[in-house]
């Protein structure tokens, strides 16, 4: 008599991927942002110096030195940036307005099995008009959602991260 053979895997060894959600291509996000306006990729890559400042500026490591950005024909800049939530990263689209500040985030691909309530637009308002200026803080000046801690505070230190990008390396294009 044949037995069958299982394999059996640890829990913690079971990706939580099959949660991933795109809700954007990089296109629909910009139309999303910059409704009608022509986006233009920018190259922007920030020097060791620039790291550090920002590093500085926000308590927040800059993981990357080479920046996903377009110039909008109406003055302002698309980003595209990723953070980790609790184990996966969230990749979100910030768009600045001409001055630097917050015109508007979306979240483009959300990898984690809790948190998505960061999606919520009434959440994600709370950065519109944001600057180098605010604080960014959990608790302080964004608003946290019970069981998406961890994302509420890693999309807030990146948005922070991104003004400080955009205020140290992009502004003095």
């Amino acid at each position: 008599m044949k037995h069958n053979q299982w394999i059996w895997l640890p829990i913690a060894a079971i990706s939580t991927s099959v949660y991933a959600t795109t809700y954007y291509t990089t296109e629909q996000a910009q139309q999303a942002i910059f409704a009608g306006e022509k986006m233009t990729p920018a190259s922007v890559t920030l020097t060791d110096e620039q790291a550090r400042k920002i590093e500085k500026m926000t308590d927040v490591n800059v993981r990357h030195n080479e920046i996903k950005a377009w110039r909008a024909s109406g003055g302002g800049w698309f980003i595209l940036d990723e953070v980790v939530g609790k184990h996966e990263f969230i990749t979100y689209a910030i768009g600045l307005n001409a001055d630097g500040s917050v015109k508007q985030i979306e979240i483009v691909d959300y990898r984690e099995s809790y948190g998505y309530e960061v999606r919520n637009p009434e959440w994600r308002k709370q950065f519109v008009g944001k600057t180098t200026a605010d604080p960014l803080k959990l608790n302080q000046d964004v608003r946290n959602i019970s069981g998406a801690t961890l994302s509420c505070r890693h999309i807030a230190d990146g948005v922070k991260r991104v003004l400080a990008t955009y205020a140290i390396a992009i502004a003095i294009k």
